[in-house]
């Protein structure tokens, strides 16, 4: 991008365009919260009526992750070719009609499919939806911009939650399924109307009128126009996106990111996986261990928000490193701790916010990594290998206690794995080559 109006763009204050379109990210990603977890909502629900096993039941759980994986892996790159709006609409057109069809299911394979179909579109809404926000916030901002998208997801989970509840009591899982698709297809007209097309990606693909649509939108950013379009590196314009993460000045911040994404996700789906059944097993009440489960989740809210707000003070990288190492202190205090009913809630609520702070953490930094023609491309390959382990945490953890673990014990192994990510952390260096709009930290 040029680099004076990508400078002015960094150290200029932020306006209400540039909130605007993260704000309208933020609420992306409710939409997002809600339809991943709405599967949980509706479990107990839909198992009664087709009177599932437990291989049935986490079959379904299992299939949007599967879903969201295969979208961040092969949908989200595509936003480097046709652009990061087009494509979160097309989202948006996949997650509302895999919703509603969803609502329309009649045995648990069509149901699995259906929610696997959603997963595809919420994979590449995740995966843009951070880049556009990172894109268009301030240097200052941009750490918060990207980690608010965190607590957007949390905040859907959460409230998505409670209408669950509603509408099972008055009218049954399959309104839950309706609601979604509708939500989620009413955003189309919000994205059409408030959300504008990246301008790093008009500069470095060039589409069609990119001059006149890069102006455009510098005067809603009270910018300077360009006469003519600056000159585009190579290496950007052409050649195969996903090669490129693996050239030689990308691929050791590639491999890095990617195992960074896989520990974290993979610690974190165990916590919010297995939290309420342990704390069960280990002689809580079944109501207090979904208690402890529902507190993880408005921890996050705030965890999100904090690695936001200490980033515009302190290098994105040490913030996430801490947050690390904290949740894997907080994870052997839990193990101790946990049969005690004041201190496993009390824990659970800070390692929410610590564990949700590191996923935010990593949203906000997979972007500063990449530059602008193979930004989605890479975001969406990191949240794909990261949802790789999400998929392989909670087997592990089976097999594990199947094995005669005892369940709190298991906490300590994970807290291995949060202080192996603040080991890999040391070895990222947050900078794409020089010149990149994003790099700066």
């Amino acid at each position: 991008m040029n680099r004076d109006l990508r400078h002015a763009l960094d150290q200029g204050p932020m306006n209400r365009f540039q909130w605007t379109a993260i704000g309208i990210c933020i609420l992306l990603n409710m939409i997002d919260g809600f339809d991943v977890l709405v599967m949980a909502f509706t479990a107990a629900s839909v198992s009664a009526e087709w009177s599932l096993n437990g291989a049935q039941v986490g079959l379904l759980l299992s299939a949007g992750l599967f879903g969201m994986a295969a979208g961040s892996l092969f949908i989200a790159p595509r936003a480097d070719r046709f652009g990061r709006r087009p494509l979160i609409l097309f989202c948006l057109l996949l997650c509302g009609l895999g919703m509603l069809c969803s609502a329309l299911a009649q045995s648990p394979t069509q149901l699995a499919l259906l929610r696997g179909f959603t997963g595809l579109g919420i994979g590449g809404i995740l995966a843009s939806s951070n880049v556009i926000a990172a894109e268009y916030a301030n240097r200052r901002w941009r750490p918060l911009a990207v980690s608010l998208q965190s607590t957007g997801y949390a905040l859907g989970a959460t409230f998505g939650g409670l209408l669950a509840v509603w509408l099972i009591g008055h009218w049954g899982w399959r309104s839950v399924f309706l609601a979604g698709g509708l939500i989620s297809l009413a955003a189309i007209p919000l994205v059409l109307a408030g959300l504008p097309e990246s301008l790093d990606f008009l500069l470095a693909r060039r589409p069609a009128n990119a001059l006149a649509r890069v102006n455009g939108l510098a005067r809603r950013l009270g910018l300077q126009s360009l006469d003519a379009l600056p000159e585009t590196r190579s290496r950007e314009a052409s050649g195969v996106a996903m090669l490129q993460l693996l050239a030689p000045a990308l691929r050791r911040s590639t491999l890095l990111i990617w195992l960074l994404f896989f520990l974290a996700m993979f610690g974190f789906y165990f916590i919010m996986s297995w939290t309420p059944k342990l704390l069960t097993a280990a002689g809580l009440t079944a109501q207090q261990g979904i208690t402890g489960g529902v507190l993880l989740s408005i921890g996050g809210i705030f965890g999100a928000a904090l690695v936001g707000a200490l980033s515009a003070r302190v290098p994105l990288a040490r913030v996430l490193q801490g947050f690390m190492l904290v949740t894997a202190a907080l994870l052997v205090l839990f193990l101790g701790s946990a049969s005690s009913l004041a201190a496993a809630l009390g824990l659970g609520l800070l390692i929410g916010l610590f564990a949700n702070g590191c996923i935010a953490g990593l949203y906000a930094l997979s972007p500063l990594i990449y530059p602008a023609g193979v930004r989605a491309t890479g975001v969406g390959w990191a949240i794909g290998v990261g949802r790789l382990g999400a998929i392989l945490s909670p087997t592990v953890a089976g097999l594990l206690l199947d094995d005669g673990w005892q369940p709190l014990h298991l906490y300590g192994v994970f807290a291995v794995v949060f202080v192996a990510a603040a080991l890999v952390l040391l070895g990222l260096r947050p900078a794409a080559p020089a010149g990149e709009p994003l790099a700066a930290h």
